[in-house]
This record gives structure tokens, sequence and C-alpha cells, in this order.
């Protein structure tokens, strides 16, 4: 004997269930007999649900809800059957939906749906299910007899979660089937009646609890749960993309799994199988050549993952009673269970430290206010006394466990559990194992549980492969350029390095795109000019973190000063940031501390080694330098490429104006060229430098010679300026004629020495690094304690496109390399 059961979503209409034909006729043709347990047509249940609540209310709906479930089920005979048939059938069906419409009057009539009445009226959708399928399994050429569970199944008098009497119920199963030796019986599930004859059902999930009872009766070879999907997921598919079939399950780890939220399997299922060691199986009604799931009272062996699976429940509430006057009384522990015993308040985790001052635990939040209620009536006295604080709740809570009957052998899982959640700034408010080690189950906020899950499951499932969330503000010239060399190098970073860098958000001035799913590298301008959502640094920062996705981190590619002013809500949500903009790391001092301080403490990262030098490995050098133990001397740097090219290029007989004309031309220099000339780029940039030496110095600290006059400056427009400069064309002759007759040239220089900064125009002879620096290269001279007769000297390009989207996909990867 084969027991088979065949959910809503197998059995949804005509089409699904001539799919059951197929297995039934296929997969088991000649194995003998079987039994097949089915639900309500797939959504009916929650039909019936809704138009009693609307008939008690008084609410005239009903009637079109009831109209839609007459036609539907009607419908979906005359689809299945023949004109014949249906013919024969079409009379039962009606007489029972009239039944039901009588129900659904006097239950308007007078206001009220009991449970008792609610189980009734239930109870037509699986009738009506089960009627209809075994006249179109009869007609498949597979003779069927339609049984009514409940002339089986016998419960209590707790109607809509009815307890079973196991023992009548399976003296009545075996009478029944030994007078009904049929091929095949179609029953069915979720209902049942008390011993005079009642409806009740046996709770949401009831139609796999109805077959296992079955199984158990009929000492069955094999139970069969056929759904949806392919077996045992590792997690909720729902809310983890990367999920796979687990082949094989014990019953105890089964158990655990749905007791914490797997929807696979109804945890009162595993129960009568586990009793005669029936072995389970969950099948996929759409894919039913897959081996799916096998559960039994096996641990399987061969398996190399630490865990077997994780499962979460949303929607519940901690309760902590604690205080002084607990420590070291005996029965505190039973008057608190057995005040919510009362109340009928299930509980779902308990948490108690040995010191014995607090008990916490967690319920569903619907029941924290009566909870609390029955609690504090328990302990007046105590509460009165002060000797116990009044309980405490903390709602909005997710329940996550993992479960494997390998971790009681498994040093190391809770540590690699708990590590992973609290590298992404995920708190735990309460721990809960049990002796036997099958389960380490932890309460999370809410906002966290998806990514609770995704985390631990990329960590013991997927720990070869770590996907990078990115979410890229400004997508010109480096953004366009960053996302054209991550498209270029994701493949080998995915078979190498076990990083997957996904693009989930970009945003320009006007629009942004955000794909939770993953945008294309190939085609993100055309998904970014065709989105409707206005582009908002806040708003889009706000999005980033309501995803709440691990290893997120947020790209600033703009120059834009609004945007740093998010950098600390960011990393406080503990997403990393990498960005080329100076603004943050050049503003005041205490502003840039707090994003330091902020970002180790949340263990996220902040870089901006494009900040200075694009590419060049300017920042980290200097970070391991210090971090190192060396004292940095000084500093001397020509830092902006513009300027250097401008003055690599400035000889005597060059006009000085016609060279920074040049400059502009090439696309070197900004728009405006006194952008880059007044040195105020410099400024930063050794603001910045200063402050990663060690030294707390603020913008208005450095010391700025400029190179340009008053009528330069203050010039209206761009051509303007160019008529001033020329104008100082023979002041700079002659300061190039004075460094050429020196032996030396003109060079724009930054300097940092005991903490002071300056920056101005230098003459610099032979020797120094300086002299042959060429094209539009930056370098940095660097003494320390270490490099000082011979100074440390770093020098290439250090601006352009190319290398500054290099330099930020580098720390992109850097960061990647920690999450693997």
């Amino acid at each position: 004997m084969k027991v088979l059961k065949f959910g809503g979503t197998s059995v949804k209409n005509a089409t699904n269930i001539r799919k059951v034909a197929d297995i039934l006729n296929t997969q088991f043709e000649g194995n003998g007999p079987y039994t097949i347990v089915v639900s309500a047509l797939g959504g009916v249940t929650d039909e019936l649900v809704s138009m009693s609540k609307l008939a008690a209310k008084g609410n005239d709906e009903y009637i079109e809800v009831f109209n839609a479930f007459r036609k539907r089920h009607l419908a979906t005979a005359k689809a299945l059957l023949s004109s014949d048939n249906y013919k024969e059938i079409a009379p039962d069906l009606i007489a029972n939906h009239d039944v039901l419409e009588n129900l659904l009057n006097g239950i308007f009539l007078v206001r009220e749906c009991s449970p008792r009445t609610a189980d009734y009226v239930l109870s037509f959708g699986e009738r009506n299910s089960a009627f209809i399928i075994a006249k179109a399994l009869t007609q498949f050429g597979i003779p069927s007899e339609y049984l009514d569970a409940r002339k089986l199944i016998v419960t209590d008098k707790s109607f809509q979660n009815a307890n079973v009497n196991i023992k009548e119920t399976e003296k009545r199963v075996k009478k029944y089937y030994k007078a009904n030796p049929k091929q095949l019986h179609v029953v069915t599930g979720f209902i049942a009646s008390d011993i005079g004859g009642l409806t009740t059902t046996l709770g949401r999930g009831g139609s796999d609890y109805t077959a296992a009872i079955l199984a158990g009766a009929l000492k069955a070879k094999r139970l069969e749960i056929w759904t949806d999907v392919d077996g045992v997921l590792t997690t909720d598919p729902r809310k983890v993309s990367k999920t796979f079939t687990v082949p094989r399950l014990s019953y105890r780890e089964a158990m655990e799994l749905s007791h914490f939220g797997a929807k696979v399997i109804y945890p009162p299922t595993i129960q009568p199988a586990l009793s005669k060691n029936i072995p389970i199986y969950i099948k996929n009604t759409f894919n039913p050549d897959f081996p799916g799931t096998e559960i039994t009272n096996k641990v399987d062996k061969s398996k190399k993952n630490e865990i077997t699976g994780l499962s979460s429940m949303s929607g519940n509430a901690l309760l902590r009673l604690q205080g002084s006057g607990m420590v070291g009384i005996p029965g505190i522990a039973a008057r608190l269970f057995s005040s919510l015993a009362q109340e009928q308040i299930n509980v779902i985790l308990i948490t108690q430290g040995s010191s014995e001052y607090a008990i916490s635990f967690a319920i569903k939040s619907e029941d924290a206010k009566k909870a609390k209620k029955a609690i504090d009536q328990a302990f007046k006295n105590e509460i009165a006394d002060k000797l116990i604080n009044p309980i405490e709740i903390e709602d909005n809570l997710s329940i996550v466990a993992i479960v494997s009957e390998k971790m009681r052998n498994q040093p190391g899982v809770a540590g690699k559990l708990f590590s992973s959640l609290g590298k992404e700034g995920i708190n735990v408010v309460a721990i809960a194992q049990g002796s036997s080690e099958y389960n380490i189950s932890f309460v999370v906020s809410s906002k966290d549980e998806v990514k609770a899950l995704n985390l631990i499951h990329d960590s013991f499932f997927l720990s070869q492969s770590v996907d990078i969330n990115l979410f890229m503000v400004g997508v010109g010239l480096i953004g366009g350029t960053l996302i054209k060399q991550i498209a270029q190098h994701a493949d080998k970073l995915k078979e190498e390095k076990n990083i997957n860098i996904k693009l989930i958000g970009i945003a320009n001035s006007k629009t942004m795109w955000i794909d939770e799913a993953g945008i294309d590298f190939e085609n993100w301008k055309t998904d970014l000019s065709k989105s409707q959502s206005k582009s908002s640094p806040s708003n889009f920062v706000g999005k980033m973190k309501n995803l709440n996705l691990p290893n997120s981190i947020f790209l600033d590619n703009t120059a834009n000063s609004r945007i740093p002013e998010l950098y600390l809500d960011v990393l406080d949500a503990n997403i990393s940031i990498v960005t080329p903009n100076k603004v943050a790391t050049s503003s005041k001092y205490k502003n840039y501390q707090k994003l330091k301080a902020i970002a180790k403490k949340r263990k996220v990262s902040f870089l901006y080694e494009t900040n200075v030098g694009a590419g060049l490995p300017v920042i980290t050098t200097i970070e391991n330098l210090v971090s190192s133990g060396d004292t940095i001397q000084s500093l001397e740097a020509v830092l902006s490429g513009s300027i250097s090219y401008i003055f690599n290029s400035f000889e005597p007989g060059k006009q000085f104006s016609e060279v920074v004309k040049e400059a502009k031309t090439l696309g070197l220099t900004e728009p405006d060229p006194r952008d880059d000339l007044s040195g105020s780029d410099v400024k930063r940039k050794i603001t910045i430098l200063a402050r990663e030496a060690g030294y707390k110095v603020n913008m208005s600290d450095v010391k700025l010679k400029g190179i340009l006059n008053k009528a330069c400056l203050s010039a209206n427009t761009v051509e303007e300026f160019f008529t001033e400069l020329k104008g100082m064309d023979d002041h700079f002759d002659k300061l190039a004629a004075k460094a050429e007759a020196q032996g030396g040239k003109l060079r724009f220089i930054a300097s940092l020495e005991k903490g002071k900064c300056s920056i101005g125009m230098k003459t610099v002879g032979a020797d120094s690094p300086f002299y042959n620096l060429a094209g539009s290269d930056n370098m940095l001279v660097i003494k320390t304690d270490r490099y000082n007769t011979r100074p440390l000297v770093i020098k290439g390009p250090g601006a352009g496109a190319d290398v500054t989207a290099a330099g930020v996909f580098a720390e992109i990867v850097s960061i990647a390399n920690k999450a693997v």
C-alpha cells in the first residue's frame, strides 16, 4: 500500500488534475494498491473562510464569493469529464452546493459563525475536490472510489484544530479497507469528525496529516507528499534565491525544520510515519521525474554541509520575565508557563540564563498582550513587592533556526553562524539550543530576517561563493567605465575567486533604477533611461537600506557635496562605501573622525583610495606604513594631473596661457581651468594625506600660495580668464627662465612636514625626483623613519576615468575577498 497526498496547487484546476492522473498512470502502474488524499482546489479554503466571515458580519457580498465557488467547481468538473459523466455527477455537486448556500444563509441571518459551524463550511472544499477527482480518475482508466475521511478519522471537539483519537481511527481505517479492497481510494484531506459525527478539521496543513494517519494505520510502504516544489529545500525560496533540494532528511531534522516555519511539510505529519518507520517522500507534481526529498529514520552521513537546512518564522514577540525574586526560587517557570497554557498560548522558544534572573520566551505577536495580562496576574504579588519586574515585550521579531543531526559532533558551527551575522551587523536578541544539539535557534528583528537567511545560507551551503551587491550613484564617465570593467571581468572573478558581483542599483542626477535580481551590465543604460523613478540621493539610500542585502557596497562616483552627507547613515546601516569623491574625507576633521569611527564600529569598509592619485596605491601605502609603526617625517607631492601636465610642458619660449589652453583642449583640465589652477583640489588632497599620516588637519590649516592673480580669479567667463591669463605670460616666462638659469624646473608641489601643510610653486633641481616628471603623472615622495636617506616614491597616472574606475574596482574586490 502506498499513500499519496496532492496539495491545493496540485489540484488547482483541470489541467493540474490531469497531471495527477498522469502521475498515477505512469509512475505507479502495476505497483499495488494505493490511496490518494487531496486538498481543496487551490485557494478554495481561503474562499470558504472569506464567505463565512462575510456572512457572519451580515455582509451579503458572501453571495458573490459563493457563486464563484460554485461556478469554479462545476467548470472544473465539466472540463475534466465527458458530457455523460458530467451529467451523472452534476446533480450531486449542485445538491452539495445548495447545502452550503443554505448554511451560509443561516450564518448570515444569525450573524454568527461558531468554530463548529466554520469547520462544517470548510469541509465543502475537500469534499467537492475529492468527489470530482475520483470521478475524473475513473474516466481516465483508474478505477477510483470517493472516500469521505469523516467516516474514518475520529477526533475530539477541538474545532478548527482537532486532536485525533489514533486508536479509534486506526480501528476504523483497517475495518473499512478490509471491507472495501478497491484499487484506489480518493480521500478528503483536512477533515474529520468527532465520535458523534460532528465535522471537525485538523488545522491548516491538515491534509498532510490525514495522509500520514492513513499511512500509519495501513502500514504503508511509503507516504508521498506531492506539492509544487522539488522536495524540501535548504530554506524558503521566496526569501533566498539560491536554494536547492535536500535529498535526504531524518525524521528529527524534518520535525525541527517544520516547527520553525518550513512550509513543505506539516509538523504532525511526521509522527505517524515515524512511529511506524514509514519513509516520506516530498515530490513535485510539475516535475514528477525529480527524485525530491526522502525522509526516514536515518541520518545522511554522506552530506558534506555542516547543516541540513534553515527555516524562519516571522510575526513573533519576545517576552521577558526578570527580577531578583526569581533567583533560587523553585516553581517560577512552572507558574509562568502554566499561566500561558491556561490561555492556550503556544510558546515557540525558551531561553534562560544560569543566573535564573530572567526567562525569555517567544510567542506569536497576536498573543503578546494576552500573555502579558496573564503573567502580570500570575505574579501580581511579586510585582507589587518589586521582586519581579512587569513583563517586557519586544515585538516585530523573527525566529531563525539552523538544523542538522550532524551538529552534535561538529565543532565550530555556532561560531561560524554568529560570526557571519555579526559581520553584517545583525543583532541577535535571544538564542536557544537544546541539549540534543539538533538545532540552534535565535531571534532577530523582522527587518533582518531575509538578510540573515541569505547570509547563513551563503555561509553554510555556498561557502565557496559570495554575492557582492553594488549600489552606484554616478554613472557618468567614471561610473560607466567602472560598469564596463566589472562586466569584462565578472566571469573571471566568479570562476577564480568565487565572487559574484551584482549591480543592484544605479542613479544619475535625474533618474534611478533598482532591481534586486541584478541589473544587466550590458543594458544598464536602457534600464536607467526607461525608469520612472526620480533620482534623489536620500531616496536611493533609503531603498538600499530597506532591501537590507548582505555584502552591500555603496559607490559614490560623483563630486556632489550633498551625497557625502548620507555617508554616516549608510555606514551605520552596515553598508560599506567606496568612493573617489573627496568631499567627505576632506570635510571638517570631526566629521572625518565620525565616519572612520562608525565604519570601525559597524565592521564595514570606508575606502577612498581614489581620492588621491586615482588608481595609484597612495592612501593604502601611507596607511600600511603608519599601522606598521613607521612615522612619516615629510611628504612632497604633485597631486594634480592637469597642473602636472601644464608645468611639465611649460618651458622658456612657450606661453603659459597657450599651454593651459592646450591642456584644456586635451580634456586634462576642468571646463574652467581655474578649478585646477586655483589649487583647491590639491588642498583637499594634501588634507586627506595628512590625516592618513596621523595628523589632525583641516583644509583651513593648509597654506596655499596661489599662482593666479586676482584678475584671473575674478574673470566672469572662461574666455575672460584666458585674456587675463595671457597678461601673466611674461610673469611665468621670467619664473621659468630663472628656474632654468638655476638648473631647475618649475613644479606645483604640496608638502607635509611635522603636521604642517603648504602648497605652492617651487623650483626643483636635477637631483629632485620631480625634475623628470612627465605628462600628467602624479608623484609622491615620502620620507619616514624607515625610508629616510632614500625616500619612498610613488609615481604614475593620477587622473583619468580608466585608472580611477580601476582603483574603485580594486577596492570592491578587496571588500569581496574578506566576505568569501
